[in-house]
């Protein structure tokens, strides 16, 4: 049987990790992978999550399993996270969630959850988008299509071709819109957008599914939430994927959420009967111990505090590394204009030279990021600023 197996192509971002781990350049930049990183490049285990394990540790009694749908408590402090504690559809109780293992997990039951519900629908994803949302959704048999978005050239939204694209979804379908932090672009839809959005959807009656992989790491945690609140007070029915791996730099515990919201709170029951079914096939139980230390924190007014908090720094400093950026190509004297880098929010950007300069950088100064010139913003620190500035003077 495994005679006729062809080898699938590597990750490019895991083989970039790969290459620059045996990298001996004394001042090379890892830009490739997507984890926040402190001043020294350290990805550290946040404070508040110290003493959430700390409290874990002294509490469990049990490793037995807590069900399909995970601990209640972290369901409930999750979609309240995400849709606000007062919000319409939370009060109506038409709203659903179960923990997954981790934003990728949710993403994957919401694929089994759409197959479930229309074998037929087509989902349309933003171009560009994150690699993954692709192959998850086509390896649950779902036809994935594409959507305006990112203009590479101007550095800017392609928002007036993007309304015009989601105006000719039909509502069978399904589109996949990033709350945040859009990955890999950095470019998100202001909130005037988002209602323009939301109008569309509204009208066409398409199903929106939402991932929500950086709550907190655009404006604010309530912030953030803008585009998902607001549709489901206007929508009958969506699905919300979240991730707690980078807002708790909880990576290695995989642990996410997957809501759904119907139209009433009886057909909320039905559909959450469809959603255990895809999860008792999947994994059957989810991770638990991810979830007990987000509950923790969520659950106690000092941690949450803590949290928010130390979410603020992250933030803050992914944003300072973007106008030092900026700033530094400037000190360089590179006439070309990159204050879109500063504009921009989360985790990711496109640098905007072509493949042939990604690779040179990489060959001749160990600067390292994905082909298209995808970076981590967090990659970026005061130390090795000036470096990396001068080495894009140098290659542009």
């Amino acid at each position: 049987m495994f005679n006729a197996l062809t080898a699938m192509p590597a990750d490019p971002i895991l083989g970039l990790l790969t290459q620059y781990r045996q990298d001996t350049h004394p001042q090379k930049i890892d830009l490739g992978v997507g984890v926040y990183k402190d001043p020294i490049g350290n990805t550290p285990i946040l404070d508040c999550v110290k003493t959430a394990e700390r409290l874990r540790t002294e509490s469990e009694t049990t490793k037995v399993y807590i069900g399909p749908t995970g601990s209640p408590q972290f369901n409930t402090l999750m979609t309240e996270l995400a849709f606000g504690n007062t919000h319409s559809a939370l009060i109506a109780d038409r709203i659903r969630t179960v923990s997954t293992p981790g934003g990728t997990g949710a993403l994957r039951v919401a694929a089994e959850f759409i197959k479930s519900c229309n074998p037929n629908a087509v989902l349309w994803v933003s171009d560009p988008t994150w690699a993954n949302h692709t192959g998850l959704f086509e390896a649950a048999g779902i036809t994935v299509k594409t959507y305006p978005y990112y203009d590479y050239d101007s550095k800017s939204l392609k928002f007036d071709e993007m309304k015009a694209a989601l105006n000719n979804i039909g509502s069978d379908d399904v589109v996949l819109l990033h709350a945040c932090c859009h990955n890999p672009s950095g470019m998100d839809l202001t909130n005037d957008q988002w209602d323009e959005v939301i109008s569309i959807t509204a009208k066409q009656g398409f199903t929106p599914l939402i991932d929500m992989a950086y709550q907190g790491f655009g404006d604010g945690v309530d912030e953030d939430a803008y585009g998902v609140r607001q549709m489901a007070a206007q929508v009958e029915e969506m699905i919300l994927c979240s991730s707690c791996s980078k807002n708790f730099g909880l990576y290695r515990e995989r642990i996410g959420a997957c809501s759904i919201m119907a139209k009433d709170s009886t057909k909320a029951n039905i559909a959450f009967s469809v959603l255990l079914y895809v999860v008792r096939c999947i994994y059957s139980m989810p991770p638990a111990h991810g979830a007990a230390l987000v509950e923790t924190i969520l659950g106690d007014a000092q941690l949450k505090q803590q949290w928010l908090d130390e979410l603020t720094v992250m933030r803050n400093r992914i944003n300072g590394n973007r106008q030092m950026l900026v700033n530094k190509l400037i000190e360089q004297g590179v006439k070309q204009d990159f204050s879109f880098i500063a504009n921009q929010k989360g985790m990711f950007s496109f640098l905007g030279i072509n493949a042939e300069q990604v690779e040179t950088l990489k060959k001749e100064h160990s600067i390292y990021m994905v082909g298209s010139s995808r970076m981590s913003i967090a990659g970026i620190s005061e130390t090795n600023v000036d470096y990396l500035a001068k080495s894009i003077a140098t290659i542009l």
